[in-house]
Order: C-alpha cells, then structure tokens, then sequence
C-alpha cells in the first residue's frame, strides 16, 4: 500500500491547495483526491513530477510505502 504525505508537506511548506494547483498546473480536485486519501491508489508520474517540483520536493517524498 501507499501512504500520501501530500498533507503533511503542505502544512510544512505552508502551501494552500490553491496555491499548489497554481503552480503545479494539476487540478484542485485531482490534489484534493490525492491529499485527502490514506492511500494513493495510482497516479502518473508526470502528475507527481509537476506536485514534487511546486514544492521543491522530491516525488519519493510524497508518499512512503506502508507494509500491511
């Protein structure tokens, strides 16, 4: 399973959604699903590239792999 950390990089860089739909150029709902999820189901990697460099990040960093 994967766990999304979108959440928490967003509290820590202070980053509103609106802001990283913005910048990113993905949609508010498409960040929201992937925000608010426990689990992050799948996504295109382009997708994760464009959040991972809107927050200065790396894509490993957006999500950690959970063992069940």
């Amino acid at each position: 399973m994967i766990k999304s950390n979108l959440r928490y990089i967003m509290r820590k860089k202070n980053i509103s959604l609106r802001k990283l739909a913005y910048s990113s150029g993905v949609a508010e709902s498409t960040l929201l699903k992937v925000r608010e999820s426990i689990t992050i189901r799948n996504c295109k990697l382009s997708t994760l590239e464009n959040i991972s460099k809107a927050l200065g990040c790396k894509i490993s960093d957006l999500f950690e792999e959970e063992k069940d």
